[in-house]
């Protein structure tokens, strides 16, 4: 061994090192974990470290800095992997593949005790009552499944409170996203229906969803009730595409889908959740890894920090044959309380789909490399800030720009991972609030925009940046909580005090004080370049249609007054001016405008 660690007498420490089951812990000179193991034989595997040849660069290069050895023994080799993975997210040794991950997975949940069942997208411990559905990779991915059974059986998103108290249909009926239960516009029986059809959908049943409309549309078409027989002829045609979408697999089962791609020292792991032989999406994840690993070691380190004390399914399809699959998958049974199967396929839909993971991680990996580093920096740090479980993929920010009340215009603009996406930049020309309404004017914009993102015309962001303070930030939270769009991060972003750079205070919605961050931040940064290009882009707006409106001649509204009769009178009376203080007689007195028509043009220029 190196001289760096003189005092550590390996062979009396082998000679009295047990033969059972345990974990160990690599420690350097001031007691830090530098690497935790497990071991069926803890002196054959810790023997292994102490050989004069045959190790990997990684492993010398850990020696190098070793100074002693602590060694717990367990009953079992199955207890030393429950502790190993324990210490390991306890202790994120620099040695370890490392995974951060410790959010939980969004599930779809349906309120089946109540009369009018809701669907809501559920994170956390499954304490409420009634039918759960997933686990979802994301909660985009929860929510992009809620919009669409939304669409196809028109089942309440809202909560209780907000149910109990309309006297009228909301928003979500307008769009044909709701039946409208909370004002009776369905009644209990059919919407009793359509929670059992969106049941069937979740369990993966379509066929069996599709024989049951089709039942009911023959025989809404035999009573003449032509019109229910359109819905559900309309439902029909939308699950037989949405199935031909979704159903990627003639096995119904549950199982997941996991390979992986290094490269450039990151590595980079896509897990795919198949329910009911339904895609439900896929994950990726970028643990700590040092030195040179392999991808099986990698796959190896990832599986049991990833699912132990998770919901696990029955199978899980690997990309590459991992070791101590066997310790694992005892290990899952115990946990899930039945058989679970850990395989490498060879054939059939298990090789597709592992190949279609396979590519999804290398496409994931390539985009992490592709992206600027710097770009990478702030959005890495603005996760980190707003707590969200994964980098956000879509940011919106929306900005209210006009002159004393004038040419109210508000713009949306986009970034993504690259940057700006300014092909997805939306401006609104604001009408029917009262000057200067800011308030009003963020209402009806985002109103605008999310009614059209809930159509599924378009792409609803991870976090939405509003320029301005608690007043706007509640303007867009009642426009989310009208329209039901969940998981969205509402973020204001108001000047400080003094209106400088840096001093931006961050309003969250459902957090009392402001988040006021260093000036040096990379998230503010992130957030100052969106907020500034939605105001560059409001004001462009702005500008453009108040100089439309100014130069828009008011004789251009006075019906008669065509455009050679209106270039007659500024020629007459050397322009607009001239015209206003002219009088009945000298208007008439130009050739082609009767005196009807000449009071029409005094009339209106004096009621300006």
């Amino acid at each position: 061994m190196s001289g760096s660690v003189p005092a550590f007498d390996s062979a009396n420490f082998l000679k009295h090192v047990t033969t059972a089951p345990g974990v160990y812990r690599m420690l350097d000179a001031r007691d830090e974990i530098l690497y935790v193991g497990k071991a069926g034989n803890l002196k054959k595997r810790l023997a292994s470290y102490f050989r004069k040849s045959g190790m990997s660069a990684k492993t010398h290069a850990m020696m190098q800095h070793m100074a002693s050895v602590d060694v717990t023994v367990t009953h079992t080799e199955t207890e030393a992997l429950l502790l190993e993975n324990n210490l390991i997210k306890q202790h994120h040794p620099r040695y370890n593949v490392v995974l951060r991950d410790d959010k939980s997975y969004p599930y779809i949940h349906l309120d089946i005790g109540s009369p009018y069942p809701r669907l809501t997208v559920y994170r956390g411990r499954r304490r409420e009552s009634g039918r759960y559905f997933g686990p979802y990779p994301s909660a985009h991915a929860a929510r992009e499944t809620v919009n669409l059974l939304q669409k196809l059986f028109l089942l309440r998103q809202c909560n209780d409170v907000f149910f109990r108290n309309r006297s009228r249909p909301c928003l979500q009926y307008q769009i044909k996203h709701c039946s409208a239960p909370c004002v009776r516009l369905i009644d209990k029986e059919d919407y009793t229906h359509d929670v059992h059809h969106a049941v069937l959908f979740l369990e993966g049943r379509t066929r069996a969803v599709i024989d049951e409309m089709v039942t009911r549309m023959e025989s809404a078409s035999t009573r003449q009730d032509f019109e229910l027989a359109a819905r559900y002829r309309d439902q029909i045609a939308s699950l037989r595409h949405t199935s031909g979408r979704q159903h990627i697999s003639a096995q119904h089962g549950d199982y997941d889908v996991i390979a992986a791609d290094r490269r450039a020292d990151i590595s980079c792991i896509a897990v795919m959740l198949v329910r009911g032989g339904h895609n439900l999406g896929s994950r990726t994840f970028y643990p700590k890894v040092t030195g040179e690993t392999s991808l099986q070691e990698v796959l190896s380190a990832f599986l049991p920090q990833y699912y132990l004390g998770r919901d696990i399914p029955k199978e899980i399809l690997v990309s590459v044959k991992v070791t101590g699959a066997t310790l694992l998958q005892t290990a899952l049974s115990e946990q899930s309380g039945r058989r679970v199967r850990i395989r490498c396929p060879q054939r059939g839909d298990g090789l597709r789909l592992s190949a279609l993971t396979q590519a999804n991680a290398t496409q994931a990996l390539n985009l992490r490399l592709a992206m600027d580093a710097g770009l990478r920096q702030r959005f890495e740090s603005l996760q980190e800030v707003l707590e969200l479980e994964q980098l956000p993929a879509r940011l919106e920010c929306f900005d209210i720009s006009h002159t004393m009340g004038e040419g109210t215009v508000a713009s949306c603009v986009v970034f993504d991972s690259n940057g700006p996406l300014k092909g997805h930049y939306r401006r609104f020309n604001i009408e029917g609030t009262a000057p200067a309404d800011d308030y009003a004017a963020m209402y009806q914009a985002l109103t605008r925009r999310y009614t059209r993102l809930k159509k599924g015309e378009g792409l609803v962001p991870d976090v939405l940046f509003i320029d301005g303070g608690k007043g706007q930030l509640h303007a867009a939270e009642k426009v989310l909580e009208e329209l039901q769009v969940e998981g969205v991060v509402l973020v204001g972003v108001a000047k400080g005090p003094t209106r400088k750079p840096g001093l931006e205070q961050l309003f969250l919605s459902g957090r009392r004080t402001p988040l006021i961050l260093s000036p040096d931040s990379p998230a503010l940064l992130l957030i100052q370049q969106i907020r500034d290009e939605a105001h560059r882009f409001a004001i462009t707006g702005h500008r453009q249609r108040r100089a439309r409106i100014r130069n828009t001649s008011v004789l251009e509204s006075i019906p008669g007054l065509g455009a050679k009769r209106r270039q007659q009178l500024i020629k007459q009376f050397g322009g607009l001016q001239g015209v206003s203080r002219a009088g009945v007689e000298d208007l008439a007195s130009v050739r082609g405008i009767s005196r009807e028509l000449a009071e029409r043009i005094y009339a209106l220029l004096h009621t300006q």
